[in-house]
């Protein structure tokens, strides 16, 4: 058990290693060598825990989703009320999405360097890269669909575009922050705005 752990312990050390560098620096240049010396390994070492840059670039998304899966999660338990409600839920999720703080900045940068390299070489986590918005805008529609059931949201709008409008619209939001071009409340307050509109006031 304790040299399973260890392993375990020493992957992770070299997964988070990369997402440093793509946070900072981006993919492109992400070497193994690199992401040894960022790790403070020795480049067999790397090449011991992962056979391929595929093999960890791919390790390193999955820790990276976790990370985000366990930010919504800790802002549904914070925000959404008790119990949750489907307006609470969306709101919760798509506010987490947005680069307003250090923890949801760095996320936001790393994803955008994963979307980054697909986009040049569309091969390279081609099926990875699209599960994860997938997975969100089809929990995003199921919050949307109950609110309808409750008289919340107009029930001619299309539960599943209308989840990946509001996503789409986040990201969106989210590189305008990041850019400059507005700050983390004023995207916030666009967001809620749009909100407003969609959840039928009672």
């Amino acid at each position: 058990m304790t040299a399973r752990v260890d392993h375990e312990e020493r992957r992770r050390e070299i997964a988070e290693a990369l997402l440093r560098i793509a946070d900072t620096q981006g993919l492109q240049s992400a070497s193994m060598r690199v992401v040894a010396a960022e790790a403070g390994v020795s480049l067999r070492l790397v090449q011991y825990y992962f056979k391929t840059k595929q093999g960890l670039l791919l390790d390193a998304l999955t820790r990276l989703t976790a990370q985000l899966q366990a930010r919504m999660e800790r802002w549904i338990a914070e925000t959404a009320g008790s119990p949750p409600t489907p307006r609470g839920i969306v709101t919760a999720i798509l506010s987490c999405i947005l680069p307003t703080d250090p923890e949801s900045r760095r996320i936001t940068r790393t994803f955008a360097a994963y979307y980054t390299l697909v986009l040049n070489d569309p091969e390279v986590l081609e099926k990875h890269g699209a599960r994860q918005p997938e997975v969100l805008e089809g929990f995003l529609a199921k919050q949307l669909r109950a609110a309808q059931r409750a008289g919340q949201i107009d029930p001619g709008k299309d539960p599943e575009v209308t989840a990946a409008g509001l996503l789409a619209m986040v990201n969106g939001l989210g590189s305008s922050v990041l850019g400059g071009q507005r700050t983390g409340e004023a995207a916030l307050a666009v967001l809620a705005r749009h909100l407003d509109e969609l959840f039928l006031t009672p």
